[in-house]
């Protein structure tokens, strides 16, 4: 079964470093959608709050694969203006993710505790100050373990990139595919689950140390975790 596995790790490396720029630019343009959705939906101007709950509904309640043929092959058709697969990858990665990520931000300055908000307000802080020296700051903490998961999950769909021939780490492997008897075919997809999973722990470790510094920033300790619990935070003693 193992016969073939240099020649399947060495051929899949190859794929890897479009896999991992997928993945962090999806998650940088993800986080920025997230924010301006997530915002937005609070606004106090009507325009604003339509606009932005129109982009969650849309792309929460459509297809990612239709999004993706949609930008890399319909929109070309109609305008004439054709992007790059890997950059029409990335932008669809981020509109999909960050209509989800705009509900987590929602729900989390949503969640900063009302006598904070109007304890700012007393202290005469302006909008924009009291939004990014009061709530978003607390609101932060809680927003740092579903995007966790919703990371994972953007890393994960980086494999539709094989959709538009980007030769990230699936598609390489399914091209390999063809010219490996069985046993091989099985090594390529056990070293996939291996990479993916991979990648996922280092997400992960990133956005617990991201957990533990903004926990810490607000004088807080994060509590043990249990099997699907969300992150809680305690006051530090």
């Amino acid at each position: 079964m193992f016969d073939n596995l240099a020649l399947i790790v060495g051929r899949l490396s190859e794929g890897l470093s479009t896999t991992v720029a997928a993945a962090v630019g999806g998650i940088l343009l993800t986080v920025v959608f997230s924010l301006a959705a997530g915002l937005g939906m609070l606004s106090q101007v009507g325009v604003v709050r339509v606009v932005s709950r129109t982009y969650v509904e849309f792309f929460r309640g459509t297809s990612e694969i239709v999004q993706l043929f949609w930008i890399f092959f319909v929109l070309p058709a109609l305008t004439g203006f054709r992007i790059v697969p890997l950059g029409a990858a990335i932008l669809v990665l981020a509109l999909n993710h960050g209509a989800y990520g705009g509900e987590i931000v929602r729900g989390a300055v949503q969640s900063v505790p009302r006598a904070q908000v109007e304890g700012a307000v007393a202290l005469s802080l302006s909008p924009r100050d009291r939004m990014l020296r009061v709530i978003l700051p607390q609101a932060l903490v809680e927003m740092l373990p579903p995007f966790n998961n919703l990371f994972i999950q953007l890393l994960k769909s980086t494999s539709l990139l094989s959709l538009v021939v980007v030769a990230e780490i699936t598609y390489i492997g399914q091209s390999l595919r063809a010219n490996l008897p069985v046993a091989g075919q099985l090594t390529i997809y056990l070293v996939l689950l291996v990479m993916y999973l991979v990648l996922a722990l280092l997400i992960t470790a990133g956005m617990r140390w991201l957990e533990r510094r903004a926990a810490a920033r607000l004088g807080r300790t994060p509590r043990a975790r249990t099997p699907g619990s969300r992150f809680q935070v305690g006051t530090a003693s």
